[in-house]
C-alpha cells in the first residue's frame, strides 16, 4: 500500500511539473534565433518497485531494479552498485605552477587487456570519508603524503549502468615515503611534467577515462587563471 501511494505521488507531481514546462521559442522565418532551455524539472528520485541482487562480489554487486522513472515510466535496469572511489591529481609545482610534475602510474587492467597510465586511485571503504580514502590510497600506491588537499571535481564514469561516483582531489605540497600497494596489485610511477602529460594524451598514450578528465579539466582551470 505504501508503495502504491509513492508510486501515485510520482505521477502526479510529473503531471503538475510538465504542465508548468515553458514552451520552447519559435524560429521566425529567414532569422537565426536560439531559444534558451529552461531550468530542469526535478520530480524526486525513482520509485524503487522491487529490487534483486544478481551478484554480489568484493568490490561491487549487480541489482536487477524495477521501477518508476521521475517521469512517471516504467522501466527496468541492471546497475552495479558501488562505494565509490577516489582519484588523486598529486602534484609537486615547487619550480613551476603552471607546470608542476604530476605523479602517474603504470598498471595491468585485465578488463581493457592492456597495461594503461593512470592517476592513481582506489575505491572507498563502506562509509569512508572521501578525503580520508584518497590520502590513504596515494599513500598505499605511491608512498607519498600531501600536505595541501583540495577538491577538483566529482563525476560518473558511465551513468548508464555504474552507479560509482568518482571524487578528485588535488594534492600538493608531496612529501616521499614508501609505498604500500595491495597483494594483488603491481604499481610502476614516475612523475611526469604536466605539459608532457598533456602530449601524451594528445597522441593517444592515456586511455584511461579518470585521467583523462582529471588531467584536462586542471590543465583548462590553471591556463584559464593565468589569463586573468
Amino acid at each position: 500500500m505504501a508503495t502504491k501511494k509513492r508510486v501515485m505521488a510520482a505521477k502526479a507531481a510529473t503531471a503538475k511539473a510538465t504542465k508548468k514546462t515553458p514552451k520552447p521559442a519559435r524560429l521566425k522565418e529567414g532569422k537565426l534565433k536560439y531559444a534558451v532551455n529552461p531550468e530542469p524539472v526535478v520530480v524526486g528520485k525513482a520509485v524503487i518497485v522491487t529490487s534483486k541482487v544478481v551478484y554480489q562480489g568484493p568490490l561491487f554487486r549487480v541489482l536487477h531494479d524495477k521501477l518508476i522513472e521521475p517521469d512517471g515510466r516504467h522501466n527496468e535496469r541492471d546497475v552495479i552498485r558501488h562505494n565509490g572511489s577516489v582519484v588523486i591529481l598529486a602534484l609537486d609545482s615547487s619550480k613551476s605552477r603552471k607546470n608542476p610534475w604530476v605523479v602517474i602510474e603504470r598498471q595491468y587492467r585485465h578488463a581493457a587487456n592492456q597495461y594503461l597510465w593512470e592517476l592513481p586511485a582506489g575505491k572507498l571503504d563502506p562509509g569512508e570519508d572521501a578525503l580520508t580514502g584518497a590520502k590513504r590510497e596515494l599513500a598505499e600506491e605511491t608512498g607519498y603524503a600531501a600536505k595541501k588537499w583540495k577538491p577538483l571535481v566529482e563525476y560518473y564514469a558511465s551513468p548508464g549502468f555504474l552507479g560509482e561516483s568518482m571524487k578528485v582531489f588535488v594534492a600538493e605540497g608531496l612529501q616521499a615515503g614508501d609505498a604500500h600497494p595491495e597483494e594483488d596489485e603491481k604499481i610502476e610511477f614516475r612523475l611526469v611534467k604536466l605539459s608532457e602529460l598533456l602530449k601524451m594524451i594528445e597522441k593517444g598514450a592515456i586511455l584511461d577515462g579518470k585521467t583523462l578528465s582529471s588531467v584536462l579539466l586542471y590543465a583548462r582551470l590553471i591556463r584559464k587563471k593565468g589569463k586573468k
